[in-house]
């Protein structure tokens, strides 16, 4: 005889289904969890969500393995939660990895369950979080993890330039898994608790006899300081779901949006007379290019992206008139300023993230060339270098370049000039342009004359001082059009909001269908 229903026994065994998973791995987990200095999964969620806004989706999910006793391993949910929200009123979707629930392993379930929102947030416009904490793939499951793991991959690609996905590394991110946060837009890892790697220490060890430890492996100081993958790093847990909150506030929606307006409390025509004294006239002298940039947008405050990887070039999110804007900047401080290997594949990418979301790119120049070396030559400089021609030239937005000091060689189409499809370009009084610098040029022109005169080296410095005047000069660049105009220091700030707001409508006209570009990689 079937049982008879009643609305209490129905509703009080959802109430302990929705209890059961929201225990997770169980309190002795959760609690050894947070011992270690980390949030549970729920909690991370609950931090960065507005208060009552999270709506969990497919909460009793299990994974169907019966293989290896997982028939006696079930927890709803599948060691992932999922769902949407809201952060500061702005719609995103979430993920947020449970790695009290057998490691956080990815099996099939667990799997779809992150390939469904990541296609909701594609087909909603929505941007998406995810909160990595995972052991990698389940191997109890066999060939179901190309369901599993594989699938992100694609709705992660698939998502690329159309909403801003952005990964946080808050525990274990190992295996195929952390290709998914490595295809998002930003990759946030979290200092001492989280390591991100595809092979770990005992496998390194095992095939090539190397020795290493978790942290010098993958750790958040490795990733953002020598591999480029991690975007940006966090103390904690918390300084991380912050980190998210801040910079989602310059990303929009998605990408037929622009980001929002903020309000304006620092005057647009206030003046800069402090970067004469910031930034040293003689070109041999250092500064860091990031005083500038504070100095010149609203506030002071500026998100730079990558801050301690590929140093020589500045990359960061600011508002300008209200306005966010992308900075791309050489920094005098290292290198000399000069671009690199690694620092082309760092602006490239960051000129890009700012175009898939119409976010207006501003290009701060200080750049004696391109770094010289058989080392840079051999490691493939060229095509790393071509990343950043075919960057700027793809980009639709507006883009503004202001030279301060100087700007040499191949390192010009790189930094910024019209003819790679720059908006507008100003210069300081200060600025050389050329394509070679004024000794070594006189030495080719007059070489013939260097080796009869009584006095080459008085020569040379005549004929430098002569080239220097004639062709190093921001004048001769401006009356020539390579240039729209000469700028006081004092008048940076207003003229860069300035060219921002007569450009806000660009809008260019359509450009032959392709498929999709070939870049050098």
């Amino acid at each position: 005889m079937r049982r008879k229903k009643t609305w209490e026994a129905e509703l009080s065994k959802l109430r302990a289904k929705e209890a059961e998973a929201k225990r997770g791995g169980g309190e002795e987990r959760l609690q050894k969890q947070r011992e270690m200095g980390k949030m549970t999964a729920r909690e991370r969620i609950e931090y960065i969500m507005d208060p009552g806004s999270f709506v969990e989706l497919n909460m009793l999910a299990e994974h169907q393995c019966r293989d290896f006793g997982m028939d006696k391993k079930k927890f709803p949910g599948d060691g992932v939660i999922t769902g949407y929200g809201t952060i500061n009123g702005r719609k995103v979707f979430i993920y947020s990895e449970d790695a009290t629930v057998l490691g956080g392993s990815t099996g099939k379930t667990h799997g779809a369950k992150i390939h469904y929102i990541l296609k909701l947030a594609r087909e909603y416009l929505v941007p998406v979080i995810c909160l990595n904490d995972s052991a990698g793939a389940r191997i109890q499951e066999g060939m179901d993890n190309v369901y599993g793991i594989t699938g992100m991959f694609y709705q992660n690609s698939l998502n690329s330039g159309i909403v801003p996905q952005i990964a946080a590394i808050m525990g274990a991110c190992t295996g195929g898994a952390v290709y998914s946060a490595a295809l998002c837009d930003f990759f946030i890892q979290v200092e001492k608790t989280s390591h991100a790697f595809i092979t770990g220490p005992a496998v390194i060890k095992e095939v090539t006899k190397e020795e290493v430890s978790f942290e010098d492996l993958g750790g958040a100081r490795v990733h953002s300081t020598k591999s480029g993958v991690a975007h940006l790093t966090a103390r904690d847990d918390r300084e991380c779901l912050d980190t998210i909150k801040a910079l989602l506030d310059y990303l929009p929606q998605n990408n037929l949006e622009k980001p929002q307006l903020g309000k304006v409390t620092d005057p647009v025509d206030r003046k800069t007379p402090e970067l004469i004294d910031m930034v040293p006239i003689q070109m041999r002298k250092t500064y860091d290019m990031r005083d500038v940039i504070r100095t010149v947008v609203d506030n002071g405050e500026f998100l730079e992206i990558q801050p301690r990887f590929a140093q020589n070039l500045v990359t960061g999110f600011a508002r300008m008139g209200g306005r966010v804007v992308g900075f791309v900047a050489n920094n005098p401080r290292f290198l000399g300023g000069c671009l690199d290997i690694d620092s082309s594949d760092k602006g490239s990418r960051f000129i890009r993230t700012c175009d898939a979301f119409n976010i207006p790119l501003i290009a701060m120049v200080d750049v004696p060339g391109f770094l010289p070396g058989v080392r840079q030559e051999h490691g493939g400089i060229i095509r790393h270098g071509a990343k950043m021609l075919y960057a700027w030239a793809e980009a639709t937005v507006p883009k503004i370049s202001m030279i301060l000091r100087k700007m040499y060689g191949g390192a010009i189409p790189a930094m910024g000039v019209h003819q790679i499809g720059f908006d507008h370009v100003f210069a300081w009084p200060s600025a050389e342009m050329q394509m070679v610098g004024a000794e070594p040029s006189v030495k080719i022109l007059y070489r013939r004359e260097l080796a009869s005169v009584d006095d080459p080296q008085a020569f040379l410095e005549k004929k430098v001082e002569e080239y220097q005047d004639l062709y190093l000069t921001p004048y001769h660049s401006a009356s020539r059009s390579v240039i729209d105009g000469v700028i006081h220091p004092k008048d940076t700030r207003k003229q860069l909001i300035s060219a921002l707001e007569i450009s806000e409508g660009k809008a260019e006209p359509p450009r032959q269908y392709r498929k999709h570009g070939n870049m050098p990689l």
